[in-house]
């Protein structure tokens, strides 16, 4: 019963779990929700009842997140970033996909993803994404296996560290290395999604497609048209793309997201015209050519 109850206050509760991983600083964060010490205090304490062990420790009159607030925070993210989402109309399920529709003009930001059903690709087309599917399909998702090097300089490479994603190779003929050019390219390993050009303004969103396929091992595809930095300044240019990610796996049979990107301008995103999906200049969209004709 008690749970129940608590269970309303659930966003009041991860907002004050979560301004304070990230202060960890009590007065900190109780002027940044506006709020008291004691309503803080008292949300950290029924989130610890609820999961059953310390969030935060408490050392020299510092906060520091154990091992347990660690592993909860970046959930705790998610689920407020996709509830305010949903409450602002930015988020839904479009046919049972996922989908995010976010416009912020005082920002110069916006963000639209549909998930796509992954059959789709073998009647779309883009004969770099068919090939990918042929190849991750023979690989077995080995990222090593012969199968896969006719597609892995498109390919840019994720691992998972800590609970973040970190970037491992970047393909010399990726969108990415395309987009950024040769500087951003060989800058990019090592960096972690939310580090990465583009990626700081929408990290959560980007994080939970990650993770839907991390936790199945298999597949994931999106239609996404954003503004995105080309490196250099604040200048935010219109960019329009097909993703499929690929569950994988290295040598040592971790883990790996391996992310096959198209510029394109054959999307379908709910609620986003032609008009935008266009306003990428047309030499940025990638000719989608199978790389096994390419080879002939």
């Amino acid at each position: 019963m008690v749970k129940n109850q608590q269970s309303g206050l659930l966003f009041e509760l991860l907002r004050s779990f979560v301004t304070l991983a990230h202060t960890l600083n009590l007065s900190r964060a109780v002027r940044e929700l506006d709020s008291t010490r004691q309503t803080v205090r008292r949300h950290i304490n029924i989130l610890e009842e609820f999961k059953g062990e310390p969030l935060f420790g408490l050392e020299d009159r510092q906060y520091y997140l154990t091992d347990a607030g660690r592993r909860a925070l970046r959930e705790a993210e998610t689920l407020l970033a996709r509830g305010e989402a949903w409450m602002n109309n930015e988020s839904a399920h479009i046919d049972g996909l996922f989908h995010v529709s976010q416009h912020e003009p005082e920002r110069n930001w916006e963000f639209f993803l549909q998930q796509q059903p992954v059959s789709s690709i073998w009647t779309g087309s883009s004969g770099l994404l068919k090939r990918g599917l042929k190849c991750w399909a023979e690989a077995e998702g080995q990222l090593e296996h012969e199968a896969f090097q006719l597609i892995r300089p498109y390919l840019m490479v994720f691992r998972r560290f800590d609970e973040d994603w970190v970037c491992s190779e970047v393909g010399s003929k990726s969108s990415y290395a395309t987009w950024y050019g040769w500087a951003w390219e060989r800058s990019a390993v090592g960096r972690s999604v939310p580090g990465l050009p583009g990626g700081s303004s929408h990290a959560v969103l980007l994080a939970q497609p990650f993770e839907d396929v991390r936790a199945t091992q298999g597949l994931r595809y999106d239609h996404v048209h954003t503004l995105m930095s080309r490196g250099e300044g604040d200048t935010q240019h219109p960019i329009s793309y097909k993703r499929l990610l690929m569950g994988c796996r290295y040598p040592d049979n971790s883990f790996a997201l391996a992310s096959l990107v198209e510029r394109s301008y054959d999307l379908t995103i709910f609620g986003v015209d032609a008009d935008k999906i266009q306003s990428m200049p047309a030499d940025e969209v990638m000719s989608g050519e199978d790389p096994a004709i390419a080879l002939k």
